[in-house]
């Protein structure tokens, strides 16, 4: 089995086991999918050229800024702004939007505030349609949709407001590991309501929707978790071959060490599999 072509997030879908694909693109062939789930104890190449390729403008470039863009896509696009990561500080209402139709596009758009276990409890906001995307690409075990409100800007500031007592980030590491604790999302969010009822209401100038969700529970296509985590780089190790040994999050785990797909996303690399 031999692919090559630019590396792209894995795509994911949610059944009794997370099934993955890896993708590759090229612009003079079609995009080729290769399920990663039946290739799990298999001897896995991934050989990098050392070219990269703007996953937006598709130009070529000499480093990739927020897992894929050139420069100046990085500089100018609405989706590599700040206030992606820190959607409460969003500046559309200020008319300094880098791009206002993405902008009414993506963050104008139900979002949801949720619960999840990816390395113990943490706080996250999500576009509704994202939903159970994003919390695969996490490595979550569990999530629970806590509330809805009518756009980005309200999420993060419902976000904000929880952070004050809950995590907001994963320990990447022991989310690899497996160190996950068994947590009940719906006791711990009956234990937000009650800390935070109060000041939800006067958190954000729009509504916020408590939800009546149950949780989802996502298991991975793993043989071994990680002793020790490893990260793989391949601008360091452009040549990088091992036994897979699971997939978790947008991670392969090797038994030579971890590599994390999504942040190499425009890399061009050669696949193999025996």
């Amino acid at each position: 089995m031999h692919y090559q072509g630019r590396l792209r997030k894995m795509p994911t879908r949610h059944a009794a086991e997370v099934e993955y694909e890896l993708r590759l693109t090229d612009p003079a062939q079609p995009e080729s999918r290769v399920a990663l789930n039946p290739l799990l104890g298999q001897h896995l190449s991934l050989k990098f050229s050392g070219e990269i390729h703007c996953i937006h403008c598709e130009r070529k470039t000499t480093k990739s800024f927020n897992q894929g863009y050139c420069y100046p896509c990085f500089k100018k696009l609405a989706q590599c702004d700040s206030c992606i990561i820190q959607p409460q500080k969003c500046h559309y209402h200020l008319g300094t939007c880098r791009e206002p139709a993405w902008g009414e596009a993506h963050c104008f758009q139900p979002h949801l505030v949720y619960l999840a276990n990816t390395s113990g409890l943490k706080v996250g906001i999500t576009r509704k349609t994202q939903m159970p995307t994003r919390w695969m690409d996490q490595g979550a075990v569990t999530a629970l949709p806590l509330f809805e409100v009518p756009d980005r800007l309200s999420s993060g500031q419902v976000e904000t407001l929880l952070a004050q007592t809950l995590k907001d980030k994963t320990a990447w590491q022991a989310m690899l590991k497996n160190q996950v604790p068994d947590l009940d999302l719906q006791a711990e969010a009956s234990q937000v309501m009650a800390d935070y009822q109060q000041k939800l209401e006067d958190c954000t100038a729009t509504p916020v929707k408590q939800l009546d969700s149950q949780p989802w529970f996502f298991n991975y296509p793993v043989l071994n978790y990680p002793a020790r985590v490893k990260s793989l780089n391949p601008e360091k190790t452009p040549d990088i071959q091992g036994q897979l040994l699971g997939i978790k999050g947008q991670y392969l785990l090797l038994d030579i060490g971890v590599i994390n797909l999504r942040k190499f996303a425009g890399y061009v690399v050669d696949f193999h599999c025996s």
